[in-house]
This record gives C-alpha cells, structure tokens and sequence, in this order.
C-alpha cells in the first residue's frame, strides 16, 4: 500500500510550505516585506477576508476595526490573535500599513481614509472590495465542500472495520436475549440485562464517533486543541479503516501539548497520517510511533511508522492534489493534500523523511500561541 498525497500546488488559498518548495526570489522577498493589511468592516465580508488572509505567509493583517464592538468579524479577528481597535484614524493612519481593505459599505469611509492614511498606503474599497469578498468566499466553500466530500469518501473505507465492531456487540445480544426467554433466576436476568446494555452501549458509541467524525466542520470553530487527545481518538477512528493485526502502538505524549484549530480538522487530518502509516505496514506488521513535544516557539507532533517507504522521486508529489500511490479504488488522492491545507491553515509546517522499506515519519509544528492583543 502507497500514501494518499503529498505538497500541495499553489492556490490563493493554500500557499506552498518552503520546507517542501524550492526557496524563490519572490518567495525571500515575501518573507523579507509581508504586506501589511489593515481590515475595515467586521461584517461578513470583513470575516472572509481574515478567514483568507490570515493563511498567507506574506501577509501581516495589522488590525480590524468596527463601529460595532459585536462585530463577527471581531470576535474571529480575537480568535486569531489580531488586533482590534475602535480607533479607525490610527489603523488607517497607521505608518507600517501597506493596504486598506475598506468592507464597511460605509459611503464616506472613502473620504475619512484619504483624509488619515499615508501617502503611500493603498486602498480597495467599493464594488473592488465586495468583489473581493465574494470571490474569497466562494473559494473557502469550495474548500469546505472538498474537505468534507474526502472525508466522506473515506469513510467508506471503514465499512469492514464498522462492521466487524457492530457485529459482536449484536451476536452477544442475541444470545443473551435468547437465554432470557428461558431463564428463571432473576440474579442471572439481571446480569444478563446489564451484559445486553452495555453492549447497546458499545454500539450507540461507535455510531457516535464516526456521526462525529463525518460531520461538516464549521469555519470558525477555532479553539486550542489538545492534540494528545486527538491523536487518541484519531487511532481508534483509524481501526475501522485499518487492521492494526501485528502493529505496535508506541505513544510518548508530554503533558499539555496544544495548538489552535479546529478539533474536527486537526482530528481528519490524524486519521488520515494514521492510516496512511497503519497501511504502509500492513504487510509485514511493524511499529506506529506517535510522539508530541514542546517548547519555547511551539509544538511538535510526530508520527512515524516501520513500513514500506516512499520512493525519493516521489516525496515531491506526495502533497499535490489526486496524487495517489494506491491502487485504483483505495484512495482518493487528496488526503495528504487536505492535510497539508489544515496545516497551513493553522500556521504550522509538515516535514516528511522517508526511506524505502524502512519507514516513513511526518512531523507536523504548530507554532507557540501568542500572548491576546487588543
């Protein structure tokens, strides 16, 4: 068995990471002179433009600004940790900002800007600035829609495993339902009853998680994340996926460690490295090796596996949307290409070493989170 992807090409969304892409002349200069974004508005069109630019490396969001202090567009701006102030002339005036982004559809905000911004500050604003908007939205439902037909399309990979874990539950049931009809001890019913509703029990639970896991996650369910707990329950969605026959889980969690994100992104994006992992032993069994660190500038996520490998002129591609080293019918070439995408998403980076018939390890950083700002 291959993995599922690998770098994912360039998209407005989705920037490359450049521990995977050649280092650019454009890509040094971005790092070297981010743009330096000032948001106004924090209506619909002001969260879509934080849920976009908040991705891109090269970009710095300044602050947002509102004559609403319930603003969505504030609350998210908080969530992300970027400044908000009620002071639109010192954002707008601002020496450091490069562009101002004017979602208010406030006619005289045009006129307020031109009076505080400096001279070289550029600014969209208008139809320019709604359109913008609208194309940034209807780019992040389209990613939302691939993410979750994936997801969906994985699942169907579980149905032995879902099977398998109903079935005993059922067969116990069964049996001990039968056995009622004839048993005359009431110690013994009662037993037996308890038996009968805790596998009712184990049943309603594997329902729960995978009704869970193939739920359409929501944009802005940002929250710190524990990812100990996450990988946790990633490896037993992994089961109903995968055989772990003849596979040693080896975990070393330190305490505390979290990152910011999504819980229902951060946990796709470990069902999807865990079976990867879990199917590229399958053969000849091996060792999954799950490991979390931190320190002063993050988080460090690690999970690597004793299986077959990726060849070297495939590490390259292992990212890039239906790319695929499964056979026809058991992958759908965008989960490493997802993973990538929540990655990014949360401002982390993924870095893979891998050798033939020796293994491979993907090891995920999640940048520290900063002190709020207000």
């Amino acid at each position: 068995m291959g993995y599922d992807v690998g770098e994912a090409r360039p998209s407005p969304s989705i920037p490359r990471s450049h521990d995977v892409q050649p280092v650019t002349d454009r890509t040094v200069a971005a790092k070297l002179a981010p743009t330096k974004v000032a948001i106004l508005g924090g209506g619909r069109g002001g969260t879509a433009l934080l849920d976009l630019l908040h991705l891109i490396p090269s970009i710095e969001i300044v602050g947002i600004s509102d004559r609403d202090p319930a603003a969505p567009g504030l609350l998210r701006a908080r969530n992300l940790h970027i400044a908000v102030t009620d002071r639109i002339e010192d954002l707008v005036g601002n020496h450091g900002v490069n562009l101002i982004m004017d979602v208010t559809g406030d006619p005289a905000m045009e006129q307020f800007i031109q009076l505080h911004k400096q001279p070289d500050t550029q600014v969209l604003s208008g139809s320019a600035a709604r359109l913008l908007w609208e194309l940034v939205s209807h780019e992040a439902n389209l990613q939302a829609e691939l993410f979750h037909a994936e997801k969906l399309a994985g699942i169907g990979s579980f149905a032995a495993g879902i099977a398998h874990d109903i079935n005993n539950p059922l067969q116990l049931i069964m049996g001990l339902a039968e056995n009622l009809f004839e048993e005359t001890d009431l110690k013994v019913v009662h037993e037996q009853a308890r038996e009968i509703i805790e596998a009712v029990r184990r049943t309603s639970a594997i329902c729960r998680d995978l009704t869970q896991y193939a739920r359409k996650t929501s944009a802005r369910d940002d929250t710190m994340v524990s990812l100990n707990n996450r990988l946790d329950e990633a490896l037993k969605i992994a089961r109903y996926a995968v055989s772990f026959h003849d596979i040693t889980v080896d975990k070393q969690y330190a305490d505390g460690v979290e990152a910011r994100g999504s819980p229902d992104e951060v946990l796709h994006l470990l069902v999807n490295l865990i079976t990867n992992a879990v199917q590229a032993m399958e053969k000849d069994g091996g060792t999954l090796s799950l490991t979390t660190r931190t320190s002063d500038d993050g988080v460090r996520l690690r999970i690597a596996d004793t299986g077959c490998g990726i060849a070297p002129d495939l590490l390259g591609q292992i990212f890039d949307p239906f790319f695929t080293t499964k056979d026809p019918g058991k992958g759908t070439g965008l989960g490493l290409y997802n993973v990538k995408t929540i990655v990014t998403k949360m401002r982390g980076t993924i870095h893979v070493e891998s050798r033939l018939a020796q293994g491979t390890t993907f090891t995920i950083t999640f940048p520290a989170v900063p002190e709020e700002r207000t």
